[in-house]
C-alpha cells in the first residue's frame, strides 16, 4: 500500500504553484543533460567530493538540491560540495559527472565505490537508501540536527518544510531495538511536525560482491512509518486521559513530484 502522507506544509503563498511548474524530475534531466554535455569533473576530498561548474550548472544543481555552493573568489567556474551519496548518485544513477582522485580520473565506476567504502564502511547500505528515495524524487539533506540520518522533501526545501524524518537501519545494526529509543525518536521528530520514516535495507551477504556497486541490485529496501497517536483524539469521554502510544506502519512512498 503506498504511503499516504500529510498535506504538504508550504512556506510561502504561491509556492505550490511554483512546485508544480518546476517539477523536481525534469529539472534533474535538465541537469543530467546539461553536465554530461560538459564532461563534468568532480576530486574526491575526504568524504566529499567538489564539483567544478558553470555558474548555471551550479544553478541548476541547487534547484535539483544537490550539494552546497562552495564561496571562492573565482568567477569563471562554481565550486559545489556533495556528499558521496549525491556525487555517486551523480555518477552511477545518472552517469553525468567523472571523479578523481589525486589527478588519475577514475574511469570506472567499480574505483570510486570501493574509495567511498574505504573511508565509510556504511557506505553500500546508506546510498542504497538515498538512491531509493531519490528515484521517487524526493529531495534528500542532512538530518544532522534531528538526530536522524535524511530529512525528506516534496520538493525544493526553499518552497516547503520537510516531510520525513528518515532513520536508516541494516540487518546488523542495533538502532532503534530499544523501546525507550523507539519512544524518543517519534517525539522529536513529532516536535518538528515531521514523521519518522525507517529504511530498513537488507541483502544477501553470500551472493553480493560489495567490491563492486552492482552488489546494490541485491539489496532490498523495506519503508516503515512510526508516529504517535494520541487516544484522546478518538475518545467521546476524555474525562480519563490515556497516555500517548506509537503506532508502526509499513508503507510505499509515492512519487515525490505529485503536490
Amino acid at each position: 500500500m503506498q504511503l499516504q502522507s500529510m498535506a504538504p506544509r508550504w512556506k510561502w503563498k504561491g509556492a505550490a504553484a511554483k512546485a508544480l511548474a518546476e517539477p523536481i524530475s525534469e529539472s534533474i534531466s535538465e541537469l543530467q543533460h546539461s553536465l554530461t554535455k560538459t564532461e563534468s569533473l568532480g576530486s574526491l576530498s575526504s568524504c566529499n567530493v567538489l564539483l567544478a561548474v558553470e555558474p548555471e550548472q551550479a544553478e541548476l544543481l541547487d534547484r535539483c538540491c544537490f550539494g552546497r555552493l562552495v564561496l571562492s573568489a573565482e568567477t569563471v567556474k562554481k565550486w559545489i560540495q556533495l556528499s558521496f551519496e549525491e556525487a555517486f548518485y551523480l555518477l552511477y544513477n545518472l552517469k553525468c559527472i567523472k571523479i578523481n582522485l589525486q589527478g588519475p580520473s577514475l574511469e570506472k565506476e567499480a574505483e570510486t565505490w570501493m574509495y567511498m567504502r574505504s573511508k565509510r564502511s556504511n557506505f553500500p547500505v546508506f546510498f542504497k537508501a538515498y538512491s531509493h528515495l531519490r528515484s521517487k524524487n524526493w529531495v534528500l539533506r542532512s538530518g544532522l540536527q534531528y538526530g536522524v540520518d535524511f530529512v525528506a522533501y516534496r520538493h525544493h526545501p526553499s518552497l516547503v518544510h520537510s516531510e520525513y524524518s528518515v532513520l536508516i537501519r541494516s540487518g546488523d545494526s542495533d538502532r532503534l531495538r530499544v523501546w525507550s529509543d523507539i519512544h524518543c525518536t517519534v517525539r522529536l521528530s513529532g516536535s518538528v511536525a515531521k514523521t519518522l520514516l525507517t529504511l530498513h535495507v537488507s541483502g544477501n551477504s553470500d551472493r553480493e560482491d560489495l567490491s563492486l556497486p552492482a552488489c546494490l541490485d541485491n539489496y532490498i529496501v523495506e519503508e516503515q512509518t512510526i508516529s504517535g497517536w494520541s487516544p484522546e483524539l478518538s475518545r467521546e469521554d476524555e474525562t480519563n486521559p490515556k497516555p500517548n502510544v506509537t503506532t508502526v506502519s509499513k508503507a510505499r512512498l509515492g512519487d515525490g513530484r505529485h503536490v
